[in-house]
C-alpha cells in the first residue's frame, strides 16, 4: 500500500497575496520564445543528437521561427563544444536569430563557456546555481548568504569575460530550483545578480524563473511569478523568463498563467522532451494561443515535416493523442462526433462565416498541414452513418438519402467489428459498391420497353433462378411501372418510400446515381444504388438492388 504521509508540500507561497493575474483572461500577444531543445532536450535523450543531427534540428528551428535558440552547454562535451563552435564558424546562425549557452556558476565552465562562444555574433550567456531548500540543505550544504554569493561571483564573472571576449552577449540569470525556493529569497538572490549587471533599455538582461521540479498547482506558480514581477529591480530592463518542466502534467498550465502573471517570455521544447516528464511543450503553447485568435509567431502550418524532422533527429516519437500534432487528434470514430462534424463542414461551406466553429474540431485541420479525408473522419466499429457517408460524399461524390446514410453505416461497423480494424475510404466505398450498387442476384432486368399509354406502361424482361420471364405493368411513372411488373411477375411485397439521383461529377460528368429505398412489410427500408449514364437505367438498377437487399 502506498504511504500518502510520507509526502509534504515543498513550495512556498509569496509573503504577499499576488492574485492581479486571476483578473485576466487571456494573453494578448505571443511571449519570446527560445527553444531548449538542443541543449535540455538533447540531454534527455537516450542516444543524444549527432553534430550533423543537431544542425539539421538547428536549422527546423530557425525555420519555424525561433529568434533565440539555446544551442548546448559547451563545457559539459567535446561535441557541445564542437556545435557551437560550427555554428559560428560555418555562419549558419542567421542575422535575426540569437543563440543561447548555458553555464553553471563556477568559474571554470564559465571561462569555457566564453571560449566557446568567442566570435557569436549575438549570443546569451545563461548562467545559474540552485537556491532550493532541499538543494541548500542536501546538496551544497550552504547558507543563503553562500548560495547568494554564488550567484554574484557568477554574475561578476560573466560580466568581466563579455568585456574581454569578442562578440555581442546578453546575459540571463536562473536560481534553479526556484519553485522550492522561497520566493522572497529568490527575490533576493535576483536583485543581487542584477546589482551587477545593471541593465539598461539598450542592454536589457533576463531572470528566468525555472519550474526545475513541480511541485504545486499551476496558480501557485502564478503567483510566485507576480511577486518576483512586481518587486524586481530594474524591471523595465528585465526579460522575466519562464522555464516550466511538466512533472504534474502542469507544464502548459503553468506557462499560460505565468505570462498572465506578468512574463516576458518562454523557455521550452518542441512536444515537451525533456527530463524526466519533460518541459512545457511550445507546440501546444503556441498552438493554444493561434486557437484563441493570437498570432504566435511560430509557423507549425506544416506539422508533419516538424513531427518528421523531429523523430528523426531525437529518435523519439511524437505520440497520436499529443496535442495538435499526433496522427489522432483530429480523428473521429465516434458516430455523434462524426455526425456533428460533417454537420459542421456543411454549415460552414453554406454561411462562409468569418470565424471556425466547426464542433470537435478547435482549430481548422488544414492550418497545420494536415486534411479531413485522411485525418478527420475514420471509421470504426463506434463510427456511424454521419462520418461514413461523409467520406462518400467528400471522397466519392455520393449524396446519400439520410437514412440509407444509417443503413451504411451499420454496413462498415459489422465489417470493422468482424475484422477488428479501422476502414480507410477506399474499403468504404468497395463496400458501398458490393453491398448496394448494381447488385443483380438473385433478381435481374435485362430489358425494359415503355409505352406512353394512360400513363406510362413498362415491359420488363427479368430473371429469377435462372428462368426468364416478360411482365407488363402499368404505372404513374418509369419506375412506377417498373416496380409493378416486377411485383406483379414474383408476388413481391413492398413499398416504394424514398428516390434520390445526382450527377456523379467527381467521376465522370456522363454518369448519374440514383438511390431507391423501399419499405418492407415489416417496415424497415432496404436500399439500392444504380450508377449509369441513362438516368432511367441507374434509378432502375437501384430498385433491383433494393429488391435484391431486402
Amino acid at each position: 500500500m502506498m504511504n500518502v504521509n510520507k509526502y509534504k508540500r515543498q513550495y512556498y507561497m509569496p509573503p504577499v497575496k499576488c492574485m492581479k493575474w486571476a483578473e485576466k483572461e487571456y494573453v494578448d500577444k505571443a511571449p519570446i520564445w527560445c527553444s531548449v531543445d538542443l541543449r535540455d532536450g538533447n540531454q534527455a535523450l537516450v542516444i543524444p543528437m549527432s553534430l550533423e543531427q543537431k544542425i539539421e534540428f538547428f536549422k527546423l528551428l530557425v525555420q519555424i521561427g525561433f529568434k533565440e535558440i539555446e544551442v548546448g552547454f559547451p563545457a559539459a562535451s567535446e561535441t557541445e563544444y564542437t556545435f557551437l563552435r560550427t555554428l559560428i564558424e560555418q555562419d549558419l546562425i542567421p542575422e535575426d536569430v540569437t543563440i543561447q549557452v548555458l553555464t553553471q556558476a563556477r568559474e571554470h565552465i564559465i571561462r569555457k563557456t566564453f571560449e566557446a562562444v568567442k566570435g557569436a555574433p549575438k549570443a546569451i550567456v545563461h548562467v545559474y546555481n540552485s537556491t532550493s531548500v532541499a538543494q541548500r540543505e542536501q546538496v551544497f550544504k550552504k547558507s543563503k548568504e553562500e548560495i547568494l554569493k554564488i550567484a554574484v561571483d557568477g554574475a561578476a564573472l560573466l560580466k568581466k569575460l563579455a568585456d574581454e571576449t569578442e562578440g555581442n552577449f546578453q546575459f540571463e540569470y536562473s536560481p534553479e530550483s526556484f519553485t522550492g525556493t522561497e520566493p522572497e529569497y529568490a527575490l533576493e538572490v535576483c536583485n543581487a545578480v542584477l546589482d551587477v549587471w545593471k541593465p539598461t533599455p539598450d542592454k536589457k538582461c533576463i531572470i528566468n524563473l525555472p519550474v526545475t521540479v513541480q511541485h504545486s498547482m499551476p496558480h501557485v506558480y502564478a503567483s510566485q511569478i507576480e511577486y518576483m514581477c512586481e518587486n524586481l529591480k530594474y524591471r523595465e530592463n528585465v526579460v522575466v523568463s519562464l522555464h516550466p518542466h511538466n512533472d504534474r502534467g502542469c507544464g502548459v498550465a503553468d506557462s499560460e498563467m505565468g505570462l498572465l502573471a506578468g512574463a516576458d517570455r518562454i523557455e521550452g521544447t518542441l512536444f515537451g522532451n525533456g527530463e524526466r516528464t519533460g518541459n512545457v511543450d511550445i507546440v501546444t503553447l503556441a498552438m493554444n494561443m493561434y486557437s484563441q485568435g493570437v498570432e504566435p509567431e511560430l509557423d507549425f502550418s506544416d506539422m508533419p515535416h516538424v513531427c518528421q524532422v523531429y523523430e528523426e533527429c531525437t529518435g523519439m516519437k511524437v505520440g497520436d493523442r499529443s496535442p495538435y500534432s499526433g496522427a489522432l487528434v483530429f480523428a473521429a470514430f465516434s458516430g455523434s462526433h462524426q455526425d456533428a462534424i460533417a454537420k459542421g463542414m456543411h454549415w460552414k461551406e453554406e454561411k462562409d462565416p468569418d470565424h471556425w466553429t466547426v464542433p470537435y474540431l478547435p482549430i481548422d485541420p488544414t492550418d497545420v498541414g494536415r486534411n479531413y479525408d485522411a485525418d478527420v473522419i475514420r471509421i470504426n466499429s463506434q463510427s456511424g452513418k454521419g462520418g461514413v457517408g461523409y467520406i462518400l460524399e467528400t471522397n466519392y461524390g455520393l449524396n446519400l438519402p439520410a437514412k440509407m446514410r444509417e443503413a451504411m453505416g451499420y454496413a462498415a461497423k459489422e465489417v470493422s467489428d468482424h475484422r477488428h480494424k479501422e476502414l480507410h475510404p477506399d474499403e468504404i466505398f468497395a463496400l458501398f459498391k458490393k453491398k448496394f450498387e448494381n447488385v443483380v442476384m438473385p433478381y435481374s432486368i435485362n430489358e425494359v420497353h415503355f409505352q406512353q399509354k394512360d400513363g406510362i406502361i413498362a415491359q420488363v424482361t427479368s430473371t429469377f433462378q435462372g428462368k426468364t420471364i416478360v411482365t407488363e405493368a402499368a404505372g404513374n411513372g418509369r419506375l412506377n411501372a417498373v416496380s409493378n411488373a416486377l411485383k406483379k411477375a414474383y408476388g413481391l411485397e413492398y413499398n416504394l418510400d424514398t428516390y434520390q439521383e445526382h450527377a456523379l461529377e467527381r467521376s465522370s460528368s456522363s454518369k448519374a446515381i440514383a438511390y431507391v429505398g423501399i419499405q418492407k412489410p415489416d417496415g424497415t427500408l432496404a436500399w439500392g444504388a444504380g450508377v449509369d449514364p441513362d438516368i432511367i437505367r441507374a434509378s432502375i438498377d437501384a430498385l433491383v438492388t433494393a429488391i435484391n437487399n431486402r
